[in-house]
């Protein structure tokens, strides 16, 4: 059996985009591991600032996790992606609005796959999420099941009356509601 890499002649950007607890880290990392297993050289990437569960992995809520080299500036991803047939990137919500021109760039040359949560826990687009949104070839939407009444959630609503834009956290903080429990709450709130 041969080890040689495989050229992805596949290129363009791929978008998973949820509420957070809805398997976007798990089906990037399923899809990384995809290409992995077909010889494929894939860069994964992350913000520096999810730290999370350790700052050079990205794991998913079931614990499944893949190393990945953790970002500050998103041009950065040039430059450390170019022996790769494949860019990978999590939590994209949490990079500037400069992730978007790096996407670009990329995606004429080669295969980028991102994830990230679409709306922020007012319910407002969140970061370069909405832009990268409609640039992509293809979007994966994502939903979990609603923390309240188990229908399909597609908001993710902050339990803390800390108004930080971004705030990193887990069940401890978030919880995953469908849209009539989230507008639910949010009036509670005002």
């Amino acid at each position: 059996m041969s080890t040689t890499r495989k050229s992805v002649q596949k290129k363009g950007l791929e978008v998973i985009c949820g509420s957070m607890f809805s398997g976007k880290t798990k089906l990037l990392i399923k899809k990384i591991k995809h290409f992995q297993d077909n010889n494929c050289n894939v860069k994964v990437f992350k913000p520096a600032i999810d730290i999370r569960y350790g700052s050079e992995k990205i794991v998913s809520h079931d614990k499944s996790e893949i190393c990945a080299i953790p970002i500050k500036k998103s041009e950065d991803i040039i430059t450390e992606s170019k022996s790769s047939d494949i860019v990978a990137i999590d939590e994209a919500q949490f990079f500037n609005k400069d992730i978007i021109e790096v996407c670009k760039n990329l995606s004429e040359k080669k295969l980028v796959i991102i994830a990230g949560l679409d709306m922020d826990y007012l319910g407002n687009g969140f970061g370069p999420m909405p832009r990268l949104i409609k640039i992509a070839n293809q979007t994966i939407k994502l939903h979990a099941k609603c923390d309240v009444c188990g229908e399909k959630a597609c908001h993710t609503y902050r339990k803390s009356t800390d108004d930080t834009k971004i705030l990193l956290g887990e069940k401890d903080n978030y919880l995953a509601l469908c849209k009539k429990c989230f507008n639910k709450n949010m009036k509670k709130d005002v």
